[in-house]
């Protein structure tokens, strides 16, 4: 079987596959990209059996009927992070504590920022609603710097391109050069949840159906936790 994903379920999708196929659930081929080229791909009705995007983008490709809307299962909730160039080689780490503890925290960062990092894909866009809410896009709009699809924030951040950056936080842990502050607080929260569905072109629904399962079962939490997502 294929699989097609975005870059910010590409690690725990590898290794929740292949507990799948341990489990003796077929082996699938997992390709990760950005978001927004997968969705395209989907769209033009390329051979794959199971695809992971966030969740309004699988729920526009089913309304299009490239995958199956019944068997789109929630997987994975994704929260949005703030991190900082570290200056060191060493992988990040998730925080036990948050820099910011609320919204206030956060608006002052991004005014004393010169250059801003966020993502392509759902968390940008929340992102970008946010700073626009709160009435600081005339000026900061000119230092947000869009990662590349498929590019981190967290190479931005390292690579000294930026000096803030928003990611998500599955997507900061154990990349090098960043330290990750902490999650967006409460009262400014930024989440992701991240979905499977069968595609309409894969050709054997059911064992791809059986694989989807198993990923929204109890038996994958663990691994979930263990990449900084949270299970749905």
């Amino acid at each position: 079987m294929k699989a097609i994903s975005s870059m910010a379920t590409r690690q725990v999708l590898s290794d929740l596959l292949s507990a799948a196929e341990s489990a003796g659930l077929g082996s699938v081929a997992l390709e990760s990209v950005g978001g927004v080229d997968a969705a395209k791909r989907v769209a033009g009705g390329e051979a794959l059996d199971l695809v992971f995007l966030a969740d309004g983008a699988l729920s526009t490709l089913a309304e299009a009927g490239h995958v199956d809307g019944a068997t789109i299962r929630p997987l994975l909730l994704s929260q949005v992070a703030v991190a900082v160039p570290s200056g060191e080689d060493r992988p990040a780490t998730r925080p036990e504590d948050v820099a910011f503890p609320d919204a206030d925290g956060v608006r002052q960062a991004l005014r004393e920022a010169s250059r801003i990092g966020y993502s392509t894909g759902p968390s940008g866009t929340a992102l970008l609603r946010m700073i626009d809410a709160w009435g600081l896009m005339s000026d900061v709009g000119d230092r947000l710097v869009q990662a590349r699809p498929g590019i981190p924030v967290a190479r931005l951040l390292a690579a000294g391109e930026v000096d803030l950056g928003f990611q998500q936080l599955s997507e900061l842990v154990g990349e090098p050069g960043v330290r990750i502050l902490g999650v967006l607080p409460a009262d400014c929260a930024v989440s992701t949840v991240f979905s499977g569905a069968v595609a309409t072109a894969s050709e054997n629904p059911a064992a791809a159906a059986a694989v989807l399962d198993h990923l929204a079962s109890a038996a994958a939490v663990e691994l979930k936790t263990a990449h900084s997502f949270d299970p749905c």
